[in-house]
């Protein structure tokens, strides 16, 4: 498979850096190797959304109990939930009155794949089969994940945890969880193994998904798979994700990412877009790219590339046409670990062309690293492996903060609040 090269091996390491924001002792160290003046959401300002979405996230700040929902698509770096969990948990803790849902999840352990750290969904894993819409000879019926894990043995419990090595002060709880998975199919009876938490259990045919919702708010609950009958041929239940969800105010982030995932395998999944009609999200930040382009440059069209850009755009805006949408230009990387790769400066000039267009901000994480080749900088510096397409754990957290600091900065432009005030606030909170 062209793209099976860029997965990701990092995903079970548990060496963590923490959520403190570490940019500013690293700067002396590392901080020749960043182009701080590009670390900015170009065009921000000019975005009629990005400016709603600011007075909305300012809003948050300054106390008000309200809700907000942010998306964050990608590949590998975001199956894994390093950079993106602690980009999530400086914004859940904006203010001190609403914390925020934790949101969509998906199992990833039961797909035989790299599961984040911070939320665990277990089950007999030899049991279940993994699907990956980016794995060309796969195929199932996949939804907003993009990945998807089919079971079809007689039965089995789930364990389903909200909080597992998180590192927030305030553990996620939830009194509603939602089940996603092919509900046109009847085979399984599906139910809480302590009954007496239920107060209602509703099927939602069109979004296919099943609410449980509880008397009280939990951290973990045991879901029971039981075929109904033994005269069924080829039973399956196909579980597309789950949603801890609670009625709280504040910031929900939820991260969506399949190792390998680029725009042409994210087609795949046939009812992406009827789930996330669920949600209506304020933010979407599309960071996919690194494997539409992971190709010898003979290979790489950049006008395909521009047509599934476009159309996962037009996605978002039949949602919610208010959305605001941050473009994220891929960093840099190396093609089978031995030439730099000439596509992400092919792909950095199409997403700049379409930020223009659709009046969107851009992220350019490309040129904030020092552009071509400079992946092999990062991976001399130890904030890379060897392949320079992933990032360490410490790359990882600095480019959180690099994220975190170039949000705060057009926040700040856009309300004419004080940067240093609000970067204060996100660098003192000790979680």
């Amino acid at each position: 498979m062209k793209y099976s090269l860029v997965l990701l091996f990092i995903g079970f390491t548990t060496a963590f850096f923490g959520q403190n924001f570490i940019l500013d002792s690293l700067k002396p160290q590392y901080g020749h190797l960043i182009n701080f003046e590009e670390n900015t959401f170009k065009m921000a300002s000019e975005s009629p959304a990005f400016n709603q979405f600011f007075a909305k996230i300012d809003s948050i700040y300054s106390g008000k109990k309200q809700k907000l929902h942010i998306f964050h698509i990608g590949g590998s770096h975001i199956q894994a939930d390093i950079y993106s969990n602690k980009i999530r948990t400086y914004l859940q803790n904006t203010n001190t009155v609403s914390q925020g849902q934790r949101g969509f999840v998906f199992p990833f352990h039961l797909a035989h794949t790299n599961n984040p750290t911070n939320y665990r969904i277990e089950a007999s894993k030899s049991k279940w089969q993994g699907y990956r819409s980016s794995v060309k000879k796969d195929s199932i019926a996949w939804g907003l994940a993009g990945v998807t894990a089919a079971f079809r043995e007689k039965s089995d419990t789930i364990v389903v945890k909200s909080n597992y090595r998180n590192y927030t002060k305030q553990p996620y709880e939830f009194n509603k969880l939602r089940v996603f998975y092919n509900t046109w199919k009847s085979d399984y009876n599906l139910t809480i193994t302590h009954p007496e938490l239920v107060i209602s259990d509703t099927l939602n045919l069109n979004k296919m998904y099943r609410e449980f919702q509880f008397n009280k708010l939990v951290d973990e609950v045991s879901i029971s798979l039981e075929l109904k009958s033994d005269t069924i041929t080829h039973p399956e239940f196909a579980l597309m994700g789950m949603d801890f969800r609670n009625d709280d105010d504040g910031i929900e982030y939820t991260s969506i990412g399949v190792n390998g995932g680029s725009f042409a395998y994210y087609n795949r999944s046939a009812y992406f877009e009827k789930q996330l009609e669920l949600y209506k999200p304020d933010l979407f930040i599309i960071a996919v790219g690194t494997n539409d382009g992971y190709m010898p440059k003979s290979e790489f069209d950049a006008e395909e590339f521009r047509a599934y850009y476009e159309a996962f755009i037009g996605m978002i805006q039949r949602i919610n046409p208010d959305c605001a949408i941050l473009l994220m230009v891929p960093n840099d990387d190396y093609y089978k670990r031995k030439i730099p790769n000439p596509n992400t400066a092919i792909q950095q000039k199409v997403i700049m062309e379409l930020s223009r267009k659709y009046y969107m901000a851009v992220w350019d994480l490309y040129e904030i690293m020092g552009g071509f080749g400079s992946s092999n900088k990062w991976y001399q510096n130890k904030l890379m492996p060897r392949d320079r397409i992933h990032f360490t754990q410490l790359g990882y957290s600095l480019k959180a903060d690099l994220f975190m600091e170039a949000l705060i900065d057009a926040w700040a432009q856009s309300t004419h609040r004080n940067k240093e005030e609000l970067l204060k606030h996100y660098k003192t909170l000790n979680e």
